[in-house]
């Protein structure tokens, strides 16, 4: 698992300090951008190779309300990987108190600059395998 940090913004809420929906897919983006760059991959470097990575599904679970300076966490876990998609997983918490505010996954494809489904070559697939290996081996059932 990979732990982000973060504050709420005032631009990120409604005029009544509450963190409009939409955010948590940024912050499961700032989660999944440094889950990556633990595992040894750059995301620019990645798409200079050739590979884009869109996001071919989404969802989000909301539990309670981030708010306005909240400092909260976004945990962010590897739990499918194959040569043509990753699937992420994330819970978004509150920090002063574990809350969980939010829980979601993305599954995301690689693909060629024109949205051609492409096979992620050895420079990356096992990194992205080494990683997804030491989740399964520290995630405690």
């Amino acid at each position: 698992m990979v732990s982000v940090t973060a504050r709420v913004r005032f631009y990120e809420t409604d005029l009544m300090g509450v963190v409009h929906h939409a955010n948590y897919f940024r912050w499961f983006e700032m989660g999944r951008i440094a889950y990556l760059r633990e595992a040894g991959i750059d995301l620019n470097r990645l798409m200079e190779d050739g590979f884009m990575v869109p996001i071919v599904d989404a969802s989000c679970r909301y539990h309670r309300p981030a708010r306005f300076d909240d400092e909260i966490v976004i945990e962010t876990k590897l739990s499918a990987c194959s040569k043509v998609r990753i699937v992420f997983t994330y819970a978004v918490r509150r920090k002063s108190d574990g809350v969980i505010l939010a829980e979601g996954s993305t599954t995301n494809a690689f693909t060629t600059p024109d949205g051609k489904v492409e096979r992620l070559n050895d420079q990356y697939y096992p990194k992205l395998q080494a990683k997804l290996e030491e989740e399964r081996k520290t995630t405690v059932c």
